[in-house]
């Protein structure tokens, strides 16, 4: 009889063993798991990150100078990679042919021919133009590349000659910094503002309150162009960014303030607040050690689902002619060569850009959707 009741101890309790450990698994580590399980978050995630070191190594990556003009070379299509020659011939290495330019005679437009005899291989960590990383490590050095007289355009040239895959690059530089600058303010502006208008109520939530109306009862866009016209046209190109950057983030605070104010509204009567103001807490401290840490995943999801709408908004406005200016790169400056329907029809390949901005943000809004389902592991 002991053995058996020995035995029936160990089934209980091999049986009770998996739900003990659910209970002891950590509120982060649920998160986690939830959102390992949104596959589609997970990609989102991963892209997100390869664009973002692909932008810091920007210079790395992009085997030519994005300022740099190919006078011969204006307009060309995409130059392809090839593993078998005109004879049909197997070569291991990848190769560019050499190109030369001519002239249809009988649409006088200028075309571009392969030279059969010309092939360039494709080689790594070869040494180019000069550049820097993050501003402090200069180098020489980039990805790939072919020896000279050879170039390599994988998107094409624009309508001045300049390296398509190589400004895509740099652009991203500045397109993808202005979505976490500007959310950067979004968050210190919306979050600041909305938890001490739902905390201290009165007046000063009034205020804050018609404020927010006010910039949301403007269209959008509109208001964006309004306000980019006031930044002068002969500031800098760095100062038009820092600019940009503060134009987006002033009118995109308000929706976080207002969620986030309505969090602190159910979150101020609950029992763990009163505990801390009748300890004799301060406002300073209950705000900064209680009611910001129970919104702040809200707050991150906010941002995470905000950083698109701030790229498409320096994309429209440099698009528009409004925004980032020469000599820095953006995708919506790079986009603004293709507002010609002549341009659309003889170069598409202007348009590559639009891939990579859709792309990008597609996968924000992935990433998004699961942290909204990651900040509450509990629901079903």
């Amino acid at each position: 009889m002991e053995g058996l009741r020995r035995t029936d101890d160990q089934a209980t309790a091999s049986v009770t063993r998996p739900e003990d450990e659910a209970k002891s698994i950590s509120v982060r580590r649920l998160m986690w798991l939830r959102f390992k399980r949104n596959r589609l978050a997970v990609v989102g995630g991963i892209f997100l990150i390869f664009m973002y070191l692909s932008a810091i190594f920007a210079g790395f990556i992009a085997p030519n100078d994005p300022t740099m003009v190919y006078s011969k070379y204006v307009s060309m299509q995409p130059q392809g990679l090839h593993f078998f020659d005109t004879e049909g011939t197997f070569h291991p290495i990848p190769f560019a042919y050499g190109i030369k330019s001519a002239v249809d005679p009988a649409t006088f437009r200028k075309t571009f021919e392969v030279i059969p005899e010309e092939k360039y291989p494709l080689q790594l960590f070869v040494h180019g133009a000069e550049y820097t990383i993050l501003g402090i490590f200069k180098t020489d050095i980039h990805l790939f590349g072919v020896d000279q007289p050879g170039n390599l355009f994988l998107f094409g040239t624009d309508s001045q000659g300049r390296d398509i895959f190589s400004r895509v690059w740099y652009g991203a530089q500045v397109s993808l910094s202005v979505g976490l600058v500007g959310v950067f303010l979004t968050l210190l502006f919306g979050s600041i503002l909305g938890i001490a208008s739902g905390y201290v109520g009165g007046l000063f939530d009034d205020a804050v309150q018609r404020i927010i109306e006010l910039l949301m009862s403007f269209p959008q866009l509109p208001l964006w162009l309004a306000l980019a016209t006031l930044i002068p046209d002969n500031w800098p190109s760095d100062r038009t960014y820092f600019a940009i950057t503060i134009v987006l983030a002033v009118l995109s605070w308000g929706a976080l303030a207002r969620q986030t104010r309505s969090m602190v509204y159910a979150l101020r009567e609950a029992d763990f607040v009163t505990a801390a103001r009748y300890s004799n807490c301060s406002s300073w401290r209950i705000i900064t050690r209680h009611l910001l840490p129970n919104t702040m995943s809200h707050i991150i999801v906010i941002a995470t689902t905000s950083i698109p709408g701030m790229i498409l908004g320096e994309t429209s406005l440099s698009f528009l002619g409004l925004g980032i200016r020469s000599p820095l790169v953006s995708w919506g400056l790079l986009l603004s060569d293709a507002q010609h329907v002549r341009v659309l029809i003889q170069q598409p390949w202007i348009l590559t850009p639009a891939v990579f901005v859709i792309a990008t943000v597609i996968a924000f809004n992935f990433l998004g959707d699961g942290l909204r389902d990651a900040a509450d592991p509990f629901a079903k």
